[in-house]
């Protein structure tokens, strides 16, 4: 029944990770009629390794699911792993020195699906070793078999459903990624760049100024625009203005869209630099003139820069216009530009086919729908619907990429019908494999689809993928919505928002109940980490430093939403704790020899004191950790723990346990009934948050105690209001008020603690205090202790004169 003298965190952790996994402790039970708590795991990218982001938000989720697990639910809470994308694809590109492109699609799918098994082998483990408690064996990846069936059934429903469609038109276009992107896939960032002052030639001879940004874009130009308002301009309207250098004639056109305190107030329109200039291209019917291609090069359209990146030629045409004498001045700013958010790169707006799904129509239901969920902090909802409201494209689901996956139709070659795969069929591969059935018109001759779908159309498809939609419906509709999505907030408008677009259109239904959002681990200057600034840090090593329980100690300490720097000394904190917890929980197991768990005729005063202050903590650790709040339940159970257990009540007991035959037999049982209970009750409490050495100690005395297999299915301890004694709870306070001072005093003094103390006087309510005059006489060492009138005020009612 005796702990180690020492807590070794690496044998330790190494035991109980085994023991869980070899007694499936987290194993869904589909039988079971307990409540059911679901989550919906964020599937980590297999091509990267585990960063402090990763722990630190993982083991928020975790810290929730451990302690609704306690709470007697039947927890579902499955593991994925997201192998679907272009990081994959250069992972295993670079990998087995082969090209996507050269290898027929299937076969890359196998080798990528083999290649990434053995990562993700190495990654189970590098999670599993943080303590996180999903089902391990219940799994998914986001382009296996299931993953791409669920995906291509999808598109299928919203085919049918009238809500996809496909066309050319203007889409955001990544150059280097040389893909169609979504909105959701965009990113602002401040950039260096001039306003330029550019001469347009009129038709009499006369000068107009144009300011642009973009001054390689006047091959494109199609439209020079004024404010029907402005004054300054009215005369131009309807005329025509030669672009300078390429020489083609654009007419004037009166647009109230025009900001007349921008620049010089007059804009040219080109196919595409902006938002803007689709609307005016829309709107007034301008012809098109690309000059860019898709892998951000000049055109023909550029003459002599042809070929050039976008850049260069930017840079070109501004020293010819000054050798034309045709740029008037430049101005240095900074301004916001869009950018890639995989790559980081400038985006462009291309006329290019793409497919859609149409959604725009209802912005209004999606952000009701947002309403139905539960937002933990709640404030993150706010973001969620900004994103929404903001929307200004359909969702483009199309991808200029070989690996992915594919898109389940076929175009027929006489009619251009567009052709789906039969559910039968699914997964399927258009480029090998054809349509069950012969087109409408007769024909059996198709073009396949050779785009592939958005990952994030499959990766919103986590809930259906992991609970077998339109496969198992007795499940699906048992489990769906899911209890819960944790989720970091930068992913709000990626993740979140079409997870809900997706659940919507098919079922009708929000996805989950509850989303919990996470803030992100900065660096310990409040900067976010990153590999290039070199001020990355590696998880896996502050765990072997540490332990895994120190680790998830510091990711207790933010609040829900926050972004926590990450600080050394909070892991050594932590290992000062469990170190102390340990220590205590060596004394009370070893004052417990013996203890059978009876229970006293009558609790002592001051144990009742002990039990009425814990219960009011697990009151406030239930409440918290339902609202997702798992630092406050940290914060008031560390508290307590040092404040009130170690530092008071474990010093008062001492004289009960080492003197039992001055106090008597109920005495001695209720202290050890107190000790096993607030020690028990405290591992539970911090079980979720630290769940290794916790239970280490559990299994040593308490697992056999309450024939439990682990702590972390042994049940969350539960309020009870009968343990509840503001009397008990005034006695103990006036105790500990009077063991301070005297401490107080004798360190003033520079005595021990164990130095005696002649005479205590005490002015307080003396029949309080009388059942525990003994315990205070051994805690302040005092020889004698009469009631009277004293001289120092140390709380509301209580006096004291301490004698020396």
């Amino acid at each position: 029944m005796e702990l180690d003298k020492h807590y070794e965190a690496k044998e330790c952790e190494k035991r109980w990770l085994s023991y869980w996994l070899k007694e499936k402790l987290y194993r869904f039970d589909p039988d079971s009629k307990a409540e059911v708590y679901s989550v919906d795991t964020p599937p980590p990218t297999v091509s990267g390794v585990m960063h402090m982001g990763h722990a630190f938000s993982y083991a928020q989720q975790d810290f929730i699911v451990r302690f609704q697990r306690m709470r007697g639910k039947n927890i579902f809470y499955p593991w994925g792993f997201d192998d679907n994308g272009l990081a994959t694809e250069r992972y295993v590109e670079k990998k087995c020195n082969v090209k996507a492109t050269k290898m027929d699609r299937q076969e890359f799918i196998k080798l990528c699906l083999k290649e990434t098994k053995e990562v993700e082998e190495k990654l189970k483990q590098d999670w599993g070793s943080l303590g996180l408690s999903p089902e391990w064996d219940r799994n998914y990846r986001t382009i296996d078999e299931w993953a791409r069936k669920t995906s291509q059934r999808s598109f299928i429903d919203l085919y049918n459903q009238g809500r996809e469609y496909r066309k050319e038109a203007p889409t955001i276009w990544c150059p280097r990624c040389e893909t169609a992107i979504a909105q959701v896939e965009l990113q602002d960032k401040e950039l260096s760049s001039h306003f330029s002052d550019i001469v347009f030639k009129m038709e009499n001879g006369d000068d107009i100024i144009i300011a642009t940004t973009r001054p390689e874009l006047l091959p494109s130009c199609v439209a020079v625009f004024v404010h029907p308002d402005d004054s300054r301009y009215k005369d131009l309207v309807g005329k025509k203005a030669k672009v300078p250098l390429f020489e083609q004639e654009v007419p004037i056109i009166a647009d109230k869209k025009v900001d007349m305190e921008k620049g010089t107030g007059i804009v040219m329109c080109c196919t595409f630099g902006d938002l803007m200039d689709i609307d005016w291209w829309y709107a007034h019917k301008l012809p098109l003139r690309v000059s860019i291609t898709k892998d951000g090069r000049m055109n023909d359209l550029a003459e002599k820069y042809e070929g050039m990146p976008i850049k260069d030629a930017r840079k070109e045409i501004i020293d010819d216009l000054k050798g034309s004498k045709l740029l008037v001045k430049q101005e240095d700013i900074t301004h916001s530009v869009n950018v890639h958010e995989r790559c980081g790169t400038d985006i462009e707006f291309l006329v290019t086919k793409q497919w859609f799904i149409k959604y725009l129509d209802l912005k209004d239901d999606f952000i009701k729908a947002g309403r139905k969920i539960k937002w933990y902090p709640d404030h993150m909802r706010v973001r969620y619907e900004h994103w929404i409201q903001g929307l200004q494209w359909d969702w483009c689901i199309s991808r200029q990429r070989y690996f992915g996956v594919p898109f389940p139709v076929w175009y027929c070659c006489k009619c251009g019908e567009v052709v789906l795969a039969d559910d039968t069929q699914l997964p399927v591969d258009p480029l090998k494999d054809k349509p069950k059935d012969k087109c409408k018109c007769g024909s059996d001759i198709f073009e396949p689809e050779k785009d592939v779908l958005d990952t994030w159309a499959t990766s919103s498809l986590t809930p259906e993928i992991a609970l077998k939609w339109r496969e198992d419906k007795k499940f699906f509709s048992k489990m769906f919505p899911m209890s819960l999505r944790p989720q970091a907030h930068d992913i709000i408008t990626f993740w979140a928002f079409n997870t809900v677009v997706k659940a919507w259109l098919h079922e009708k239904k929000v996805p989950w109940k509850d989303i919990m959002i996470s803030g992100h681990a900065l660096d310990p200057k409040g900067k976010k980490m990153s590999k290039s600034k070199g001020n990355a840090i590696d998880p896996m090593k502050m765990m072997e430093n540490y332990s895994a329980d120190c680790l998830r100690f510091w990711a207790a300490g933010s609040k829900l939403g926050d972004d926590l720097p990450f600080m050394e000394k909070d892991l050594v904190t932590g290992k000062k704790f469990i170190t102390k917890m340990w220590n205590a929980s060596r004394f009370v197991l070893m004052h417990l020899e013996g203890f059978q768990g009876e229970k006293p005729k009558e609790l002592h005063p001051l144990d009742r004191w002990l039990l009425s202050k814990l219960n009011t903590i697990v009151k406030v650790a239930t409440e918290t950790f339902e609202r997702y709040e798992y630092s406050r339940t940290k914060a008031e159970v560390e508290k307590f723990f040092w404040q009130v257990f170690c530092d008071n009540y474990l010093e008062l007991v001492k004289d009960r346990l080492y003197n039992q035959d001055d106090y008597g037999d109920d005495a001695v049982i209720s202290a050890k009934y107190t000790l096993s209970h607030s020690l028990l009750t405290m591992l539970k409490l911090f079980a979720p948050i630290t769940p290794f050495f916790t239970e280490g100690i559990y299994q040593v005395y308490f697992a056999g105690f309450e024939g439990k297999k682990s702590i972390h299915i042994s049940g969350w301890p539960e309020h009870d209001k009968k343990l509840h004694d503001e009397n008990a709870e005034k006695t103990g306070d006036l105790v500990v008020a009077m063991t301070s001072a005297v401490r107080k005093a004798k360190s003033e003094k520079s005595l021990s603690l164990n130095a005696p103390v002649k005479k205590l006087t005490i002015e307080a309510d003396e029949k309080a205090l009388k059942p525990v005059l003994k315990d205070i006489q051994a805690i302040t060492k005092a020889e004698k202790i009469e009631f009277g009138e004293a001289e120092m005020e140390i709380g509301e009612g209580l006096k004291i004169t301490i004698s020396l």
